[in-house]
């Protein structure tokens, strides 16, 4: 049986008919979506910018589902999820970005980064720590090692902590010599703990030859020293914190005046104190001259000239102690334990970062984790 061409008149134009209409119909429907696709996305900004969290997580799903290959959806719908503190829907969303094969490396690299901020804040320090590692090389490193290095602090690995701040310093991102220098005080601690007296003193020599101005280094060798019943070796570097760092002398003026005592030198630490006194008054400083020099009378004199030239509450309870009061039996220890609970609240060091007070002096402050934020005197000072 021989085909008749004459059926290709009539199916060549059929073809042609159902193909234009189904491109009709595709092209409509891809219309459509695009429509829905940006108003669902304009929508969800509205509600993101109106502090409507909810409805705008809502808005940004519904725009992934009409345009699922949209990445800049999937990170603004990532970034909702981790500041509402959703850290799993948050790597869920970021780690479907990285399994797509047809993703940029633009947008991989940001994803890899966005999935290492969700374990970070989800406090799943082990994977925040290989997902930060695998971004090296990539323009988002030097962000990484910050963020590793705020890791180590957290988790108080302080050796990585170093070898990262020295890695940041050494491609310019900043100076980290005092951070460093904190690190290697932290690591004498570890090793004063462990009985390791040798390999603390070394670490903070080590801290001083790289912070020479950085304070701690000096305080803990001193108090070290002193602890190894050496006062003289912890005087010397109570005084070379005096001479490369004035204000916070403060902070050891009492442990250099017990030194003093031990080793037989108040003279020439009473005049250090005094000399020191008249450059920056305090009552730190006050408190160490009286330890040299107890006299009552002196101390009441020194204490009213320092209430005429600085007045503070802590100045005059101390006054008032000196002189006994002249109150009765029964008077004096009232009036003694009001002003205590009036003063208490003054004699606290207080962060200059975030206000975070203490009545014990903080290298770290607990609340905002910032360095050498604690001014070296009391809030009333």
């Amino acid at each position: 049986m021989e085909f008749d061409f004459r059926w290709l008149l009539f199916a060549l134009p059929g073809a042609f008919a159902i193909g234009w209409l189904a491109s009709k119909l595709d092209t409509r429907q891809w219309k459509r979506e695009q429509k829905n696709s940006p108003k669902a996305y304009f929508k969800g900004l509205n509600l993101l910018l109106n502090e409507q969290h909810d409805k705008a997580i809502d808005a940004f799903i519904e725009a992934v589902q009409n345009d699922p290959d949209t990445s800049e959806l999937h990170f603004a719908l990532g970034n909702l999820f981790r500041r509402r503190g959703e850290y799993e829907r948050a790597v869920r969303v970021h780690q479907h970005l990285l399994q797509r094969g047809d993703l940029p490396r633009s947008e991989r690299e940001r994803a890899q980064h966005a999935l290492a901020q969700d374990f970070y804040k989800a406090g799943l320090f082990d994977r925040a720590e290989t997902a930060f590692t695998a971004l090296t090389g990539t323009p988002f490193e030097s962000e990484a090692e910050l963020a590793l290095l705020a890791l180590y602090e957290r988790t108080r690995d302080w050796r990585k902590a170093a070898d990262v701040a020295r890695h940041l310093e050494r491609t310019g991102t900043a100076s980290f010599a005092t951070r460093i220098a904190h690190y290697l005080c932290e690591l004498a601690l570890e090793a004063q703990a462990r009985d390791q007296d040798d390999e603390a003193l070394t670490l903070l020599a080590e801290a001083r030859k790289v912070a020479p101005h950085a304070a701690r280094a000096h305080v803990l060798g001193g108090q070290m020293q002193a602890r190894l019943g050496q006062p003289k070796l912890a005087m010397a570097a109570y005084a070379e914190l005096l001479a490369v760092n004035p204000e916070a002398f403060n902070l050891v003026a009492r442990d250099f005046a017990e030194a003093a005592q031990t080793c037989g030198c108040q003279q020439r630490a009473l005049a250090i104190l005094s000399d020191q006194y008249g450059r920056t008054p305090g009552m730190h400083l006050l408190q160490a001259i009286a330890k040299l020099e107890p006299s009552p009378d002196l101390q009441r004199e020194r204490l009213s000239r320092h209430l005429r030239e600085q007045p503070n509450l802590s100045a005059a309870r101390s006054l008032l102690t000196q002189s006994g009061f002249k109150l009765s039996e029964s008077e004096a220890p009232l009036v003694a334990a009001t002003l205590d609970q009036a003063v208490r609240p003054l004699q606290r060091y207080r962060c200059a970062a975030c206000g975070f007070e203490a009545q014990h002096y903080f290298w770290q402050c607990p609340g905002c984790l910032n360095w050498d934020t604690y001014p070296p005197h009391h809030v009333d000072e």
